[in-house]
């Protein structure tokens, strides 16, 4: 079975939130997320080509474990709080992957 993740993209449309955002993002969410997820690992980037973008990926060990991890009933709290957190300034996408190849050298 190949590797699943799951993808969120965060675009903030107030630039004044950044700070505060990117201190959520770091302290609360992405780790409150990837222990209610049963995620294998999470990472969270800043994009340097849209510097208002900001995305966050967790890693299952495959498909069936990340649909089964991200239901509604697991994933609706959070999306709650997000909203709760940010209800103006940001604008999301969750996009679910599954890894189709690897190259390592």
């Amino acid at each position: 079975m190949a590797a699943a993740y799951l993808m969120v993209r965060v675009q903030l449309t107030d630039p004044a939130i950044r700070e505060r955002f990117d201190r959520w993002y770091r302290d609360e969410h992405l780790p409150d997320a990837a222990r209610l997820f049963h995620a294998e690992k999470a990472w969270r980037f800043w994009a340097r080509t849209d510097p208002p973008l900001h995305v966050a990926v967790y890693r299952f060990p495959d498909i069936d474990t990340l649909r089964r991890n991200t239901r509604q009933e697991v994933i609706g709290s959070l999306i709650a709080e997000f909203d709760r957190s940010w209800p103006t300034g940001t604008t999301r996408t969750r996009e679910v992957l599954e890894l189709a190849g690897e190259w390592q050298p």
